[in-house]
């Protein structure tokens, strides 16, 4: 591919989710993600008891090297013990067709909120049994200092919400001492650059881990191959905390992107002439002041996100057709207008505007990232965000998937363990369903006549038109759940 790419590994005990919006800035960025789910998650905790540390890193290591043949560029970041994985796997491997990012890496376990039995986990181990019965809980404050998320964290895990495992074998943790110990050694060997974002207030790992893998990176006649940045706002949790867009701005930046991309834009690379960025221009603007926001998505890359800024029910990224459908939730009866002379930016322009929704009028600027004919996203910057605060009112969603989401991307990975394949009509409720919970309203012109397995399912499709997207995922849900019942 000629797209850079970046291999993303996430943390103990979590998903993709750990690294918070980081996948979505850099595909807008112009870069192909690659993650994985670890051994021993994506399940249950106690799936965690027999894997080892060589299970996640030969996972990491088999997943390195499946792309990075796609890739002249291929970077590699982690997050938490996914730092590590991705140092140590950097490190066999010789990686040198890209750089690391190691974020908040817990080569010592030793921050200011560990467990009273630190330094008594060496000899826990060696108790027969103790190891696999013993839980390791998540706690408060969950690795975020920011309030608000905190809180909504603090519910997900009170709810029992499958966002993230609430607890893990000591057992595991034994093995996360293993990784730490294989990472302290022969990092001299690792080619490439180094940043390393570490939190000073980081509860779980002190800066004694950022300093020592940037000591041991870059000493000696590797001086200056690491570099690190300390972070004074968070927890943890880097990317979803209060540095947030430090973090981002930090990494884009690493990674040679343009200044526009560290902001969350498109690469300053467009690879479109000046007429077909100002026509593309006025194509969306003219979407936008007829309020046709499904035609804006239709001008965009999958992944085009909006971007909505505030604390209140319509702020967040609204990314691709997931994104669009909830943008349907608020969108109806806004429109844009009042425009103002564009500047061109390399792959960025920027546009002042107003947006009109019922008696609500908010100047601000417009900002659109393009690349090869494609909106990549659109960004709001209003001059008084608390002026729609006080209009929208309630309360922004959380970056990351709802309640209702993850039960539906669980019940489509069980639709597809099920021992025996449901009838055709059934086929066709779950078909309709699903696309009704990811999409919306049905898309695109009903197939002709010679296409009849296409028609039945844009049939079923359209005969859920209007359903509420909550509704059909929880009837998917529902739906799936039966089915299983009926095997068992």
């Amino acid at each position: 591919m000629p797209e850079p790419g970046v291999f993303l590994i996430h943390g103990l005990g979590g998903t993709q989710y750990d690294l918070g919006s980081m996948h979505k800035r850099l595909k807008n960025a112009g870069f192909v993600t690659h993650a994985l789910t670890l051994p021993g998650h994506g399940t249950t905790p106690e799936d965690l008891v027999r894997v080892k540390a060589e299970d996640w890193l030969e996972a990491v290591r088999v997943k390195y090297r499946e792309i990075v043949q796609e890739h002249e560029v291929l970077h590699v970041m982690g997050m938490c013990m996914g730092s590590l994985l991705a140092v140590e796997t950097v490190k066999r491997e010789r990686h040198t067709k890209g750089q690391l990012v190691a974020l908040a890496p817990p080569v010592y376990i030793d921050g200011w909120s560990t467990p009273w039995y630190r330094a008594a986990r060496p000899l826990l181990y060696l108790v027969p049994g103790v190891a696999d019965r013993m839980k390791v809980v998540e706690e408060d404050p969950f690795g975020i200092k920011n309030e608000r998320l905190r809180s909504l964290v603090k519910a997900k895990f009170e709810r029992g919400d499958n966002f993230h495992y609430g607890w893990v074998p000591l057992a595991c943790i034994r093995e996360v001492d293993r990784l730490r110990a294989m990472v302290m050694k022969g990092l001299d060997r690792i080619d490439c650059r180094t940043l390393v974002i570490h939190a000073r207030e980081d509860e779980l790992t002190s800066l004694r881990s950022a300093n020592y893998l940037v000591e041991n990176i870059g000493g000696g006649p590797r001086a200056g191959r690491a570099r690190m940045v300390v972070l004074e706002d968070s927890y943890h949790m880097i990317c979803v905390d209060n540095d947030r867009e430090i973090v981002a701005k930090n990494v884009l930046e690493f990674f040679d992107a343009s200044p526009a991309a560290s902001l969350g834009m498109a690469s300053t690379q467009s690879g479109m002439a000046a007429a077909e960025m100002a026509a593309l221009l006025a194509a969306a603007l003219s979407d936008l002041a007829a309020g046709d926001f499904a035609a804006l998505y239709q001008r965009g890359i999958p992944d085009f996100a909006w971007f909505q800024p505030g604390a209140n029910r319509t702020s967040g990224v609204h990314a691709g057709s997931k994104g669009r459908a909830r943008l349907a939730g608020w969108a109806e009866g806004a429109a844009f207008g009042s425009f103002g002379a564009p500047s061109f930016n390399a792959g960025v322009v920027v546009v002042p505007a107003t947006l009109s929704v019922g008696p609500l009028r908010s100047p601000g600027v417009l900002a659109f990232a393009m690349r090869t004919g494609k909106l990549i996203e659109a960004r709001w910057f209003p001059d008084e965000v608390e002026t729609e605060d006080r209009h929208f009112g309630g309360e922004a969603a959380p970056e990351g998937p709802s309640p209702a989401e993850l039960a539906f991307e669980a019940a489509a990975k069980a639709s597809r363990t099920l021992r025996k394949a449901p009838d055709n009509d059934t086929l066709l409720v779950l078909y309709a369903l699903y696309k009704q919970g990811s999409i919306g309203d049905v898309e695109g012109d009903r197939p002709g006549l010679m296409d009849q397995v296409g028609r039945a399912k844009f049939d079923a499709w359209a005969k859920r038109k209007g359903m509420d997207r909550a509704q059909a995922m929880a009837a998917y849900v529902e739906q799936v759940e039966s089915l299983q019942k009926a095997e068992a």
